[in-house]
């Protein structure tokens, strides 16, 4: 057996000496493809404050976190989270301590 793992490894096509290590190439950072959660924290923030639903402003606040976690492009992503952040911080304030609606039992 051991005969045969001699042979096997002497009739290695494989250079080790020639291999190089992988080098992952730049991306420009409008090639990068686009932050969905980022975006759905932006819409669902904009929805939480204007028609005053506070699933949306804490599902903004949610995708905003994931956002962050995820962040790949520093300038652009942070002012796109710092936006949507805002948007539902707004609308969780306004929500929670704000007047009341007209139709509601609160």
């Amino acid at each position: 057996m051991s005969s045969h793992n001699n042979t096997a490894t002497a009739n290695d096509p494989r250079q080790p000496s020639a291999a190089k290590p992988f080098v992952a190439p730049m991306v420009s950072p409008q090639d990068l493809p686009v932050d969905y959660s980022g975006f759905i924290a932006v819409i669902l923030g904009v929805a939480g404050v204007m028609f005053r639903y506070k699933l949306c402003s804490w599902l903004a606040l949610i995708f905003c976190a994931q956002s962050l976690s995820n962040m790949k492009n520093m300038e652009n992503d942070l002012k796109q989270i710092s936006m949507a952040s805002m948007f539902a911080i707004m609308g969780l304030v306004t929500n929670y301590l704000g007047p009341a609606r007209p139709g509601s039992k609160s």
